[in-house]
């Protein structure tokens, strides 16, 4: 089976890879040739996920895609983290919540690195948690599938735990120095990637994707 999956992240790409089952091959947008932003427009989750596939979709029906032969759908996710004492925060702005940071600046023209970006996030996480006690959590992943009959398909995954007081380990990307799940001690950012594998939010959308494709074959 072949799929497209709607990112150039190579995080994202490494960890998808990582979890899908042999017999799954996973395409980047790289490698079929889409190289311009999608604009993350939905109030939700499932709606960014649904967006990002449709505007995927829609490229390879121009005929200008490369590598698509036999490929058998596109699928995307969009992930939030949510923050029980932030009413749910950050959300569907997980990926850009330190734009919320009044003292956030940058000269015109510049923009933050990746690895800034994800600081920056964390550090603001840490901020608004500052004197509560409730430091219950949750990362949720929604995937949205498009398969060669257009068909629609939406699952999600989700892994419950707590935030950190401060970052631990050097491991993952984003919130995940920041982010304990239940059941360990350990961030994210500390776990082998294997053991994150297995219990992560994505790994779990993921999972529950796989069955579904396994219910259409």
């Amino acid at each position: 089976m072949r799929l497209v999956f709607a990112s150039n992240n190579e995080h994202k790409l490494s960890e998808v890879r990582g979890i899908m089952p042999i017999g799954i091959e996973v395409l980047s947008l790289r490698e079929i040739g889409f190289d311009r932003e999608i604009e993350e427009t939905g109030a939700t989750l499932a709606e960014n996920s649904l967006i990002k596939a449709k505007a995927v979709w829609d490229y390879v029906q121009t005929g200008n895609a490369r590598s698509v032969k036999d490929i058998d759908g596109i699928f995307a996710d969009d992930t939030g983290l949510e923050i029980d004492a932030l009413n749910r925060e950050p959300g569907v702005y997980t990926a850009r919540w330190y734009k919320k940071e009044p003292t956030i600046s940058l000269p015109a023209g510049k923009e933050m690195k990746e690895a800034d970006i994800f600081a920056a996030n964390r550090a603001k996480a840490l901020r608004e948690l500052q004197g509560k006690t409730d430091r219950g959590a949750q990362f949720r992943t929604v995937i949205t599938l498009i398969n060669l009959k257009q068909e629609i398909m939406c699952v999600e995954g989700v892994v419950r735990g707590k935030i950190a007081t401060e970052e631990y380990g050097e491991g993952g990307f984003g919130y995940d120095p920041i982010f304990i799940p239940e059941g360990y001690n350990k961030t994210f950012g500390e776990l082998p990637v294997k053991v994150k594998n297995s219990i992560s939010h994505r790994a779990r959308a993921l999972e529950a994707l796989v069955r579904e494709l396994r219910i259409e074959k």
